[in-house]
């Protein structure tokens, strides 16, 4: 019995003192106006000791004395209460207008994000390591309405990015954006690691690009990198993965008996004697006879099941009161998917430093070097496996050793197809195993500022100074190799370069900030100095050692085959750039840039670049107060005009012909002189854009409309010379890209331990020709494969035959015209006669469609479940045509293997296809024309990214000292759903020869934070 007293005692006594250490508080949580506030969350910090507000607004909670309480709620700002006793606590809370009170970087300053007019999409770090890439750019699929990126597999290759369409014709600049790293200027940032990135912003229109002048006219993509802040502890942050790249929709092509089967049907004789021919040299198939006893898929032989890819950064980040601080080291590993040496290596080291000298006076500093290898694996290699016959081995050991008792040099055991008498040796090893091509790539941004503080608060003076500076080292070497008399490299040979690019900016602004009343304003007034320029040097030679060390040019043997070549150009600019902010009452805003750049590029010197914004904020409107359910809305609109300096400073030749004329039975000598020159200058792109901004139901959901005008006046485009062939460039077309674009956000707190959000982002594009100077079209492309330019379709549209089906029997042969005076048969293709002249000729050509798309999108879903993070990303394009040229070119090699699924579809009789030709009619010169049968839809949807996250408290977990994890798995590109006949719908420009597919990425992580 005393026991049991005891025991009680005891609990009753230690009960009472958690009871003293412990208080309760009570209130309620309200908005801004007074209303009552359900489902807020009230949270002791650092615990899972929390409630949420009832349907009254009021909570009740047990909290140690003097803990940190949180009560936060979507829509609102987060606010902290530290209680050292018992009582009662009414929170008002204050509301978050989804970030538009954030700063976001522009054109040589920043902006509340309430205070923009122009169409400006911001990506913090956290969404950008999502995914395992080495480039940040890559990140950005999907997730930003009106940029296209089009990605590659090949390890360091750089993706292709388009922000609104393309403006400047094909082949005669390029439509890549302009890169603003930390005030530095970039043409692609694949030196730069992603883990780096604080923010990434575009800007995608006019008003928002013109201050970036005669650089900016494809848009400008503005990156922050991570800097240290004032009076912060020093903190070490580890960020690191490694994964697998996996191959996906690997195309599967046809196999030695579907290929024998085609052949017998081409009823090609020589053909089938190749057949015969491996028949007698490899055996004949156990399980069918009539097939050599070989079936090589050559895509699983130049390719591997899978592929490395890691990274691993370390950074340090902090500051006392005067001084903040960042550091960081990065190393990057990608392996490719060939089997060769194919692979991409980056190491980067970065630091920045920011000091508040004295009241008045900061200065900072800032570089990063990049360290990068790239062995880039011959690309011809995806080209040849796809015609490769099945019928051949990857080895020829027969071969081999014959070679070898007959003293031949450098004899080789891989298999050549002459070997059977085809024409073309056709085995993908011979592009892998005796090439290699390195590049060394060197790349070192340095740069420094002071601003000075001359009325403080109100006017600031800063000037920067940027330099980055790149060495590309690259070198190519074949070596030798004997299979047969025509599938050989006698001769080693090596071509080597070396490229110098060395950019310096000279940046200097003034700004004025100041308010007065309900007025605010900003003004800034800059120059900027650049000065560009690059070195190449590059040789060629033949007969060089074998052994890796002496792969050099005067190492040759063969001093007549040593080339050599040396270029370089220098391109000096000047700008004066001014920009005025105006904002009255937080209801009207109005914004105007101008620039005057100069550059010595062109024979016009200077050009002025101006640009303005409006915008309204009707929600501050006093009509607008009884709106409950719209707690934001901004109208705005944009106009813009800025050149672009990325074409030829001129294009043409003077020549110089002898003739040779008989005057008076006397031969007379004499010259004729044709000028061809274009004397170019930039494009000039304007652009027009209206939007809108809102924030709904408590702010939960947020909405994003743009609709865009983008016209490139004096556009550089090929003109038809008069009384000779050939063309030159000149300044005088119209290009127009129009489209909308539309984000869609929803988030919401379901409790404490349950939040998500999710969204979807569109963009619609229409790619337009305007103004060809009087010209009905510009051919592009190859005769074959014909593309053509005309006013009233996209640039370089597929051209070519609509096919109608295909002839069935004799009795549609002889009930056609077209079919009667072309001799045609069963099994070829009808033509549409378009004008239904019974004659298929050019009239009867139509456009088959564009590789631009018309229509793309992207969502997110993201879930958040105490300390389980769940994020997913999904995306699409439709409207675009991809030109198949691999089939298309059996044309030139009409004895190689043919895909799997053309080889199932063929026709074989009446009514077994009305798609694919007979295999004879492939042959056939009618059936070769170019026409929609080779032209497909690009159309894919892709689960972008799935990814799975557990963060885990090191304090609470293992105890003190120990550091804050976060440990997630993520796949990249896991599913992909297309029809498209190939690896990947992904082509840059629309047609594919065969290029390096996109893998799936699934890789395993961990974040470290001390």
């Amino acid at each position: 019995m005393r026991k049991t007293f005891f025991i009680v005692f005891l609990l009753f006594s230690f009960s009472t003192l958690f009871a003293q250490d412990r208080i309760s508080i009570s209130g309620s949580v309200v908005d801004a106006n007074g209303i009552t506030l359900p489902g807020v969350s009230v949270l002791e910090k650092g615990t899972t000791n929390g409630v949420v507000t009832n349907i009254d607004g009021n909570y009740t909670l047990s909290v140690k004395q003097g803990a940190t309480v949180v009560f936060s709620y979507i829509g609102f700002l987060p606010q902290e209460i530290n209680p050292q006793q018992a009582g009662t606590f009414n929170i008002q809370l204050q509301e978050d207008v989804v970030g538009l009170e954030e700063v976001v970087v522009i054109g040589y300053g920043s902006m509340k994000k309430a205070d923009l007019t122009s169409s400006i999409s911001t990506l913090k770090s956290d969404e950008l390591v999502k995914t395992p890439a080495g480039q940040a750019m890559q990140s950005l699929q999907g997730k930003v309405a009106g940029v296209q990126i089009v990605n590659s597999g090949s390890p360091g290759s750089s993706p292709t990015v388009r922000i609104r369409g393309i403006g400047s014709f094909p082949g005669s600049s390029n439509s890549s954006p302009l890169y603003v790293v930390d005030g530095m200027y970039f043409d692609n940032i694949d030196f730069l690691n992603p883990s780096d990135i604080e923010t990434l912003s575009v800007l995608k229109d006019a008003s928002a690009s013109a201050i970036y002048g005669v650089r900016a006219a494809n848009g400008v993509v503005l990156i922050t990198t991570k800097k240290g802040s004032l009076n912060t502890q020093t903190s070490i942050t580890y960020e690191g993965y490694y994964g697998i790249q996996v191959p996906q929709n690997v195309m599967q092509m046809a196999n030695a008996e579907q290929f024998v089967d085609y052949v017998y049907q081409t009823g090609s004789a020589a053909d089938i004697s190749f057949v015969e021919n491996a028949m007698q040299r490899y055996g004949r198939s156990r399980v069918n006879p009539n097939v050599p006893n070989v079936n090589t898929d050559w895509y699983a032989e130049i390719m591997k099941s899978h592929a490395r890819q890691q990274n691993h950064s370390v950074s340090v980040l902090g500051g006392n009161d005067k001084t903040s601080y960042s550091m960081g080291v990065n190393y990057y590993d990608q392996e490719g998917l060939l089997e060769a040496e194919d692979s991409y290596k980056r190491m980067n080291i970065r630091a920045s430093i920011d000091h508040q000298a004295n009241s008045w006076l900061k200065t900072g500093v800032n570089f990063n070097v990049s360290n990068g290898t790239r062995y880039i694996a011959s690309d011809a290699a995806w080209f040849s496996a796809y015609h490769a016959v099945p019928i051949l081995p990857v080895y020829d050991q027969q071969n081999y050793d014959d070679l070898v008792a007959q003293g031949i040099d450098y004899p080789s055991n891989y298999s050549s197809a002459q070997l059977l008498d085809y024409r073309g040796s056709q085995n993908p090893f011979l592009n892998l195993a005796y090439n290699d091509s390195r590049q060394d790539i060197r790349k070192i941004l340095a740069g420094i500022y002071a601003e000075v503080d001359i009325l403080p608060n109100l006017l600031t003076f800063k000037s920067a100074y940027n330099s980055s500076m790149m060495f590309l080292k690259s070198r190519s070497v074949g070596l030798p190799y004997y299979i047969t008399n025509s599938t050989r490299r006698t001769l080693s040979s090596i071509s080597s370069s070396r490229t110098t690019n060395v950019n310096h900016f000279f940046d200097n602004t003034l700004t004025y900030t100041d308010s007065f009343g309900d007025h605010n304003i900003t003004a800034m007034a800059g120059m900027s100095y650049r000065d560009e320029w690059y070195d190449y040097l590059g040789g060629s030679a033949e007969d060089i050692p074998l052994n890796e060390n002496a792969w050099y040019i005067n190492q040759s043997q063969s001093e007549t085959s040593k080339q050599v070549g040396d270029n370089g150009e220098r391109l000096y600019g000047v700008s004066y750039f001014g920009r005025l902010s105006y904002n009255y009452d937080n209801k009207y805003i109005a914004y105007f840039t101008i620039r005057q750049e100069g550059t010595q590029k062109y024979q016009e010197k200077w050009g002025t670049f101006p640009a303005f914004g409006l915008g309204w904020v009707v929600t501050e409107e006093s009509f607008m107060e009884n709106v409950g359910f719209l707690n934001y809305l901004k109208l705005r609109g944009g106009w813009g005009k800025l050149g672009n300096d990325k074409i030829a400073r001129q294009d043409g030749a003077n020549t110089t012909n002898p003739v040779f004329l008989a005057i008076d039975d006397m031969q007379v000598d004499g010259t004729t002189t044709t000028s061809t020159f274009g004397y170019l200058g930039w494009e000039t792109v304007t652009g027009t854009n209206i939007g809108l901004n809102a924030e709904l139901f408590d702010n939960r959901l947020t909405i994003d409309a743009d609709y865009f005008i983008r016209d490139t006046e004096d556009a550089a485009i090929p003109v038809s010379l008069k009384l000779q062939s050939g063309s030159v460039l000149r300044n005088v077309g119209t290009i127009r890209n129009s489209g909308l674009e539309l984000a869609v956000a929803w988030r919401n707190e379901i409790n404490r331990d349950f939040s998500y959000n999710l969204g979807v982002n569109i963009s619609t594009l229409k790619n337009e020709v305007r103004d060809l100077y009087g010209q009905t079209y510009i051919n592009g492309g190859q005769a074959e494969f014909r593309q053509r330019s005309q006013v009233g379709e996209p640039l370089l549209s597929f051209y070519g035959y609509e096919v109608a089906g295909i002839y069935q029997n004799e009795a549609e042969i002889n009930a056609d015209p077209v079919a009667v005076a072309n001799s045609l048969v069963p099994g070829d293709f009808r033509f549409v006669d378009q004008n239904n002249d019974d004659v298929i000729n050019d009239d009867d050509k139509v456009f088959l469609g564009s590789y631009i798309p018309t229509f793309s999108y992207g969502g997110f879903i993201g879930l958040n479940y105490k300390d389980f993070e769940f994020s997913m990303n999904i995306m699409g394009q439709t409207g675009n045509k991809i030109l198949n040229r691999k089939r298309g070119e059996i044309i030139w090699t009409n004895d190689t293997n043919i895909d799997a699924d053309l080889a199932n579809g063929l026709w074989t009789g009446e009514g077994t296809s009305n798609k694919y030709p007979s295999a004879s009619a492939l042959r056939r010169g009618w059936n070769q024309n170019f026409s929609d049968y080779l032209v497909e839809d690009g159309n894919f949807f892709r689960i972008q990214n799935i990814q799975l996250a557990y963060n885990i408290d090191g304090k609470k977990l293992f105890g003190a000292g120990m550091p804050d994890a976060r440990v997630f798995v993520t796949a990249e590109k896991p599913l992909t759903v297309f029809k498209y006949n190939g690896f990947n719908p992904e082509v840059n420009n629309g047609i594919d020869r065969q290029f390096y597919p996109v893998p799936a990425v699934y890789t395993i992580g961990v974040n470290l934070k001390f």
